[in-house]
């Protein structure tokens, strides 16, 4: 009869057979996996502990290129008009005071006078009358009267206020005829420059603001939610 192993010769397993972990290969009391044994994790891949990855702020920097367009189209409409305006109070046809003189009206229809002189833009302006006859044929006046509302304006050497409203029956050459004007001033004639302010100040002024609120929303928007995002710690 056979035995395994045979009667009598039974041997100690051999060195690190059957056993777990090898024979004296125990780590330290109290480390386990022994220290320094398993590498760190790849840097980039992990966040520390209880922090999460910044995210991405919305709206992004590229937004603010809308407000700033909208801006810049209201400043630019702002310098167009303000430039036409000027180029409109130089042409204006004058006639100095006291003399009086001539003006040409080429069309029909309503004609602003302004009293450019001294006190033109307080409104102390000394009391005089004027005539303003035809002084070619075929030219007519309908009415010649006081103006309604008060129009000033201040554009390089030229400072003026709305006086008179003309209107004319039939364009032509007009005599101008002052009585008891003061001296050292003139009267231009022309169209109202009160339709060019306001054509000027209506788009370009609500464009600007639209656009310095828009990029401070913006900004507002972006800080709140940059705030939110900051990493959080547990």
């Amino acid at each position: 009869m056979t035995g395994y192993p045979p009667e009598g010769e039974s041997q100690p397993p051999a060195a690190d057979q059957g056993q777990f972990p090898p024979q004296g290969q125990f780590p330290p009391q109290g480390q386990y996996p022994p220290q320094g044994q398993y590498p760190p994790p790849p840097q980039g891949q992990f966040p520390p502990q209880g922090q999460y990855p910044p995210q991405k702020v919305r709206p992004g920097r590229v937004w603010y290129l809308l407000p700033l367009a909208v801006f810049v189209a209201g400043l630019v409409w702002l310098i167009v008009g303000i430039t036409s305006l000027a180029s409109t109070v130089d042409g204006l046809q004058r006639v100095p005071l006291p003399a009086g003189g001539t003006v040409n009206l080429s069309h029909s229809g309503g004609y602003t006078i302004y009293y450019e002189g001294q006190g033109a833009q307080s409104g102390n302006i000394p009391a005089f009358h004027i005539n303003v006859t035809p002084a070619s044929p075929g030219a007519a006046v309908s009415s010649l009267t006081r103006y309604g509302s008060t129009v000033t304006y201040n554009i390089g050497s030229h400072h003026g206020r709305a006086v008179l409203t003309l209107q004319v029956a039939k364009p032509g050459t007009f005599a101008v005829r002052p009585a008891g004007a003061p001296s050292g001033a003139d009267l231009a004639f022309g169209g109202s420059i009160a339709s060019g302010i306001v054509g000027i100040v209506l788009p370009s002024v609500p464009l600007i603001i639209l656009g310095i609120l828009g990029a401070v929303v913006l900004l507002i928007i972006r800080i709140v939610r940059k705030r939110s995002s900051r990493p959080r710690y547990a």
